[in-house]
This record gives structure tokens, sequence and C-alpha cells, in this order.
């Protein structure tokens, strides 16, 4: 089994036993989040993942709750290796790594799947073309060790460009710029013009296309909601049958890992899971990646408008 210290860390040491211990460790993790599901102890979980996704947006959910299981306050990882030879930096003695699953890529069955090893001992018959010929593919995933910045020492890390960081305006013109690649019909509508109460937006679909309308008040209020409504839209369609209340914790859930990834204080709300007290492992799991894969597409489209992210 994975061991667990007084920090709440985890660490793997067993080499032979490593990847079941990987896996045991997010099954552990999804099984006490789902029993503790309405405490405060579980939405500090829940919420310490989220930090870590919106540093490491372009990992898997399993890698970014691996890392958040070892080394909460990560901000940068890499290879051994990599820190040497591409940023002249070098891991400290005696830190531990954090491992995480690197995707195994090699010629794939056309068929089966297999690489030529597995390929072999399978009893797939396809033989129309040598392994050689195949297509590069994915065919598993193996643990991997990385280390944070932190864990090393060396030359400075080059700066990144954040002349828009926690720039409410910035974030919004760059919302407003994705709208058209979103497929999403936005509008911001003055206060003393607002017809739906108490609400700060709602995401409505017309002729079955989203359209997002907010109210224009403050700007850091306004790239908030458009962040909770671009979620909206992208996750939830109006046959949806989740509960408004399950709707809204995922919505909030990637407008927090968004708005945090380009440095906007957010409302800490998103942690909250009650609303999803029904949900089993499996559906937590499920929720994790919707919310990993929603942040990351809005990111990447954020970014591709001018949007600056956070510097870590």
């Amino acid at each position: 089994m994975a061991e667990s210290h007084s920090s709440g860390r985890v660490t793997f040491g067993d080499t032979d036993a490593r990847a079941d211990q990987m896996h045991q460790a997010i099954d552990q993790w999804l099984a006490e989040l789902v029993e503790a599901v309405d405490t405060a102890r579980a939405s500090e979980q829940f919420q310490q993942w989220l930090d870590i996704q919106r540093r490491f947006h372009e990992y898997s959910h399993r890698n970014t709750l691996l890392i958040a299981l070892q080394c909460p306050e990560a901000t940068k990882v890499a290879g051994y290796r990599t820190w040497q030879d591409e940023f002249d930096r070098h891991v400290t003695d005696g830190e531990s790594a954090i491992w995480i699953w690197a995707p195994i890529i090699t010629n794939q069955c056309p068929e089966c799947g297999d690489g030529p090893t597995y390929h072999e001992r399978n009893d797939c018959d396809y033989d129309e073309t040598p392994p050689d010929e195949w297509d590069e593919g994915v065919v598993g995933f193996k643990p991997v060790p990385v280390f944070d910045v932190s864990q090393t020492e060396g030359e400075p890390l080059p700066e990144l460009d954040t002349a828009a960081r926690g720039d409410p305006d910035g974030l919004v013109t760059a919302l407003l710029e994705a709208a058209a690649t979103l497929e999403l019909s936005v509008e911001i509508v003055d206060s003393d013009a607002w017809s739906y109460g108490d609400a700060d937006g709602v995401c409505r679909h017309v002729d079955g296309d989203p359209h997002i309308q907010v109210r224009g008040d403050d700007t850091a209020a306004v790239a908030g909601t458009l962040l909770h409504e671009y979620a909206h839209a992208l996750l939830h369609d109006p046959a949806d049958t989740a509960g408004r209340e399950a709707r809204e914790r995922e919505a909030e859930a990637v407008a927090y890992v968004i708005g945090r990834h380009f440095d906007l204080e957010m409302d800490g709300s998103a942690q909250y899971l009650a609303a999803w007290h029904d949900d089993d492992s499996d559906q937590l799991f499920e929720r994790c990646e919707r919310i990993r894969e929603t942040s990351t597409t809005l990111i990447e489209t954020i970014a591709a408008q001018g949007g600056s992210p956070a510097d870590g």
C-alpha cells in the first residue's frame, strides 16, 4: 500500500508495487471524499485538487490527483534530466520523487490496439501489415518520477509574460473574443436593464445554441460570472438530468480553476461538495474529468486571445 505521512502526503516507495499503489491511492481519495462529502475536510481536499488543477491544467485528472496527494504545493514539475538539460537546475539531494503516469507510445496493432510485444502474446490474428508499419499510439501508461521546482536548485526559471495577470478587464476582453471560437452568443447587460432578478448571469439555449447574458456591474464580477456561465454552456445541455445544485457546483468548480489560473480572486464556494452527496466514486471521478476537460478547453481558448496566466 502507498504510505501516508502525518502531513497527509502519500509516497510510493515499493518499485514493484508502485503502479498498483498509485491506482489504490486515487481510489482511496475518491472513497474518502464520497464518504465525507458534506464535511469541511472533504471540501478542503477537493479545493486542494482544484488548486493543483489550475496549475497543471494540461495534465490528466489522474495525474493532478496524484500530484495533490504527494506534493500539494507543487507549481512546476519536470523530470530529473529535464531540469538539468533544459533549465540548468539540479534536484536537491534527498528529495523524494513525485510519481505520475506517462503514456507508453509505440507501434500499435490496428485491430487489438496492443504494441508488438503484447500483440504476439494475445489472441489477435491481425497480420495484414508488419508491426514496423503500424501507426504509433498510446498502448498503456507507466509510473515516471518528476520533481517540483521547489525540490531543485540552480538557474532561475525564465519569467513568463504576465502583463495581464490579475487583470479582470483583460480577462473579460479575452472571454468575449473567445466566444466565437466556443460558438457562444454573449451579451453584457446594464444593471438598469437587467430582468433576471438577483441572478448575476444566465445561460439559455436559443434554437439549440447557448446564449449567455451577464449583468454588467463590476468588471471583476463580470469576469467571474462569464467563466461560470461559459462552464454551464460547455458542460450542461437542456437535456441534462443532474440536479440544479449539482450543475451549479460543477460550473463553480470550473470557474474557480480558470479564475485562479488567471490570478483573479474567486469565491471559495467551489469546494463545497454537499450537492454531490448521492455520487459514488465512479461518478465523482467522472465529475473530476468533466471539470478538467472544460477548464482546459477554456484556459487554452482564453490564452489564445491574449489572456495571461498567473505566475504559478
